[in-house]
Order: structure tokens, then C-alpha cells, then sequence
């Protein structure tokens, strides 16, 4: 089971640290969202320690959980963030975050964007384009400031990972292509409001083997070699994140052997090391809570429907992706069989897993594991279905960190047209 030292069973019952599940859902209702402080906070020591002295930035990529206590708890811990958008900033200074630690990514920043980054003092933008480095020199300008860049180089790695995740190679849309970025880093020095202070790649997400990193890695040195030998100053290297987890059966490098590998390779090179990893820190601290509605036998198949939904969790529909599934009570009387583990929303590609072997009654808890990154963040109201509330458990105790939205909620900006 991911990470057990946070997720256990005792007498049969699953618990988050030292509180069961079947309490959570009885407070707080299901669908709900559970996640551990211990897992968040440990997960976040393995990569900041993995450094041992050498000067280093961990930064959270705030996109696969950007709940303001989870951002609030990192920040706390010291760590920098990882932004794609002008909404995630605010989140990052509303829970806390250093804006001199946070770098700025994403393809497709708009001007009142980089006028927000450039009023908070960010550290770096990770500029994906030559037309958004002459606009962001522009925005600069009008606002008198010097903005601090780093161009994200697209190295032409394959990732080994899932299409829609993949995003170092060639035909990806992000960064620069790796033969043009030496010409696009002159003309970023020839700019008078932008300064050139770093080089960044990020080639995709869930790796689970260290090659395709430590290549691109390679290509990157090779690069900064050319700009440096042509008088550039380069003060950090933002090699990416991605580093993948356990879902069911992956064994993906620890924190400690991906920072060492890369290290490694930076050798005695003198720029700080930037890292963005994201689903890596909360992906196994946090499961779904789910309550099964129904179970529905067909001669073909036996579903359990439970009352959580793909609204809830996008990844299996979006990327046919495994959650294990548990019992939160595991001593059901009965023979397990094979059920489709499906939502209540009216599509066909609404199921949170196949065949999964469960002995199930109606109104049976559910623990939808490794839902830490990209469930919340991806849920939608689609089929007008409130979000769940989440809980984060410390200890012995709950705290709810986001309410269940109401009905309210919802339809709370929309008008009706005038009679």
C-alpha cells in the first residue's frame, strides 16, 4: 500500500497517522479529500536534505495541490515555489510563500500576469518563447522594473511517460527548441529590461527512471558551457521536476537518488540548483474518501457506484490512470469479486477503476489511494457537482481545510437575463 507509514490498517480499520477513515467520513462527509502532515512534510525533507550543504532551491509545483494549507506548510518548511499561472501566486503569497522564491513557468502568460509577478519580486521567469520575452521586456519596461528570466530550453528528451505529460520533446509546445536557445539567450542580454540569471528544461511528469533526466541534465551543461564561454551570466540551473510515484507497482527513484544523479552531473559547476517537483511531495499523502451508493449486477459486469465521481478525480478518465482501491474496513464477510468502481456523472468514461477484487455491501467506505496531486487541482463542477471538502490530518487530529462547496457556491456569479 503508498506510503504506509501515513496510511495503515489497525483491527482491520484504515487509518491517516492515528485517526480512522470511518471517523473522517462521518464528520465531514464523503467525497472528501484526506491528507497527511507527516507524509507532506516528510516527502519535503527528502528532497531538501538530499542536498547535503550544496547550495540548492526546492520549489513546490503549486499546480498538482495548491490548497493554501498545503502551500502554508511548505512555506513554512522553507521551500520556493513552482507557478503557471497569476492564480497560483496569489495563492502562494496568501498562504505564506516567499515571492523571492518563487519561479514563474507556463506557455501562455499574459502582461497583467507578469505586472503581478514583477509587483511581488518573484525570483525568475521561466520564459517558454521568443515573442514572450520581448513582451515581458516590454511589461518591464512600462512598470520600470528589471525582470529576472530564465529560458525554459526544450532539451528533446523522451520522457518515457504518458503523451499528455510528456513535455520535453520536440513536438511539445513548451520551452525553446533546444538549437534556437543560445540565439534567444543573446537576444535576451541585448534587452533592457529583462536579466538573464538562469537556465531551465522540465521535460515531463511521473519519470520512474533516471535517464531521461540525467540526459537532458547533460544537454543543459552543454549549453551553459556555449553561454558562459560567450560572457553570460547564468547564477541557477532549473533543471525541472517531475519525478514520478508509486501508484501500483512503479518503482520510481527515491528523492535522495534523483538529487544525487543530478548533483552528479552538475559536478563542481557553481549555480544553485533549482528542482520543481510537485505530484513527488503530496501525491502519496493524500487518498480520496468515497461511499459506495449502490452495487449494480449486470450479467456482464458488477459495478459499485459510489458518490465519487470524475469531477472529483480527472486522472483515470483524462489519462486511463490506476488508484488502488481499498476497503476501509477490510473484514466484509463474503467472497470478493471483480467490480467496476464507477461515479454517479453521466458520462461513460466516469469510473475510478476496473476490475477491482472487493467484497462490497452498500454503504461501504472507500480509500482511493495516491490522490494527492492532481485530484483536487483537476476537479470540476461538471453534472453541477459540488467539489469535496478536504482534511488535512495531523496527528491525532482534523482539520478541515476546505469546506465542501454548497449549492450557493456554485451558482453564486451567475445572473439571470433582465424579465
Amino acid at each position: 500500500m503508498s506510503n504506509s507509514k501515513s496510511f495503515s490498517y489497525r483491527n482491520a480499520a484504515l487509518y491517516c497517522e492515528s485517526v480512522p477513515l470511518d471517523l473522517i467520513a462521518s464528520e465531514f462527509g464523503t467525497p472528501c479529500y484526506v491528507y497527511s502532515r507527516r507524509a507532506l512534510a516528510a516527502a519535503y525533507a527528502e528532497f531538501d536534505t538530499a542536498f547535503a550543504g550544496r547550495d540548492h532551491l526546492v520549489c513546490y509545483a503549486v499546480k498538482a495541490n495548491s490548497n493554501l494549507a498545503i502551500l502554508n506548510l511548505f512555506a513554512g518548511l522553507g521551500s520556493g515555489f513552482d507557478i503557471v499561472s497569476g492564480g497560483e501566486l496569489h495563492r502562494v503569497l496568501k498562504a505564506g510563500g516567499d515571492p523571492g522564491k518563487v519561479v514563474f513557468s507556463g506557455v501562455g502568460k499574459r502582461p497583467d500576469e507578469m505586472r503581478e509577478a514583477l509587483a511581488a519580486g518573484i525570483l525568475c521567469f521561466n520564459v517558454e518563447s521568443e515573442a514572450e520575452l520581448k513582451v515581458l521586456n516590454q511589461v518591464a519596461g512600462d512598470a520600470n522594473k528589471t525582470a529576472r528570466v530564465s529560458l525554459r530550453v526544450n532539451p528533446d528528451v523522451d520522457a518515457k511517460t504518458h503523451p499528455y505529460i510528456s513535455t520535453g520533446l520536440k513536438e511539445n509546445k513548451f520551452g525553446i527548441p533546444f538549437e534556437e536557445a543560445e540565439a534567444v539567450y543573446v537576444l535576451a542580454q541585448s534587452l533592457v529590461n529583462v536579466r538573464v540569471s538562469g537556465l531551465d528544461c522540465h521535460i515531463g511528469s511521473q519519470l520512474i527512471d533516471l535517464d531521461p533526466f540525467v540526459e537532458a541534465c547533460g544537454k543543459m551543461l552543454g549549453l551553459l558551457d556555449r553561454l558562459e564561454a560567450r560572457g553570460l551570466q547564468i547564477d541557477h540551473l532549473d533543471l525541472g521536476g517531475g519525478l514520478g510515484i508509486s501508484y501500483s507497482d512503479e518503482t520510481p527513484p527515491l528523492a535522495r537518488e534523483y538529487v544525487a544523479a543530478l548533483c552528479a552531473c552538475v559536478n563542481h559547476r557553481r549555480q544553485r540548483i533549482l528542482i520543481e517537483p510537485g505530484r513527488a511531495l503530496v501525491g502519496n499523502a493524500g487518498l480520496l474518501l468515497t461511499r459506495v451508493e449502490y452495487l449494480k449486477h449486470t450479467a456482464h459486469r458488477d459495478f459499485a457506484i459510489v458518490d465519487a465521481a470524475m469531477n472529483d478525480l480527472m486522472r483515470p478518465a483524462l489519462y486511463d490512470a490506476y488508484h488502488e482501491i481499498l476497503p476501509v474496513c477490510r473484514t466484509k464477510s463474503g467472497s470478493a469479486k471483480p467490480y467496476q468502481v464507477v461515479g454517479p456523472v453521466c458520462e461513460t468514461g466516469d469510473f475510478l477503476g476496473h476490475d477491482r477484487s472487493l467484497a462490497l455491501s452498500q454503504g461501504d467506505l472507500l480509500a482511493v489511494m495516491s490522490t494527492g496531486a492532481y485530484g483536487m487541482s483537476m476537479s470540476s463542477n461538471y453534472n453541477t457537482r459540488p467539489r469535496a471538502a478536504e482534511v488535512m490530518v495531523d496527528g491525532e487530529q482534523c482539520h478541515l481545510i476546505r469546506e465542501r462547496e454548497s449549492m450557493e457556491h456554485l451558482t453564486a456569479g451567475e445572473k439571470l437575463l433582465p424579465a
